[in-house]
């Protein structure tokens, strides 16, 4: 489903969803894989500080597992089907040492990138930040320097009908978002 746009934006933008509907049976090749996060390497970040650090699970092995561990049991109920799941965390700190508070802006950067280059594959994620961070950080060994920010589901699209109650009515919903005019508070073009 298109999104309603108030002026056409690209078609990819204009198609994504976050999909919690994941064929079990599609696989995600390495090539795919290494793009998206190849898209999300070369995100833009606050001095080129690049304070994204990734986890990357293919459904089956041991990283998979321990993400999915991390997930609340709404998420984990619909990403265990994803091929993949990508725990994305923050260096906190800059290379001199000092504060790097807008480490979590340079993530989501990355992340935006990451998300549009799986759909230009044909492929679709899902971002979540409904998951434990303490049992992130444990059952990955992440380093106390870096955070937990999001996971993301990435996989093939399955029928919506895949699923059932809560996650069938948020799977069929209707793409919506405020209007630009509730957004941008000066400087909107008539």
């Amino acid at each position: 489903m298109k999104a309603e746009t108030s002026v056409p934006v690209h078609e990819i933008i204009a198609t994504r969803r976050s999909p919690r509907s994941y064929s079990d049976a599609a696989t995600m090749n390495d090539d795919d894989l290494t793009a998206i996060l190849e898209a999300a390497r070369w995100a833009p970040s606050a001095f080129n500080g690049q304070p994204w650090r990734f986890f990357v699970g293919k459904r089956g092995d041991e990283v998979f597992t321990q993400i999915l561990s991390s997930l609340g049991d709404f998420n984990k109920s619909w990403a265990k089907n994803s091929s993949s799941l990508i725990l994305v965390a923050g260096k906190t700190t800059k290379s001199d040492g000092s504060i790097h508070a807008d480490y979590q802006y340079d993530c989501g950067l990355a992340v935006a990138q990451l998300v549009i280059e799986t759909h230009h594959r044909g492929l679709v994620a899902h971002q979540m930040t409904g998951f434990d961070k303490a049992i992130a950080q444990e059952v990955l060994s992440i380093a106390p320097e870096l955070l937990p920010v999001v996971v993301i589901a990435v996989g093939t699209q399955d029928s919506p009908e895949k699923l059932a109650g809560p996650l069938l009515e948020r799977e069929v919903a209707k793409r919506v978002r405020l209007p630009l005019s509730e957004l941008v508070i000066k400087g909107l073009p008539a």
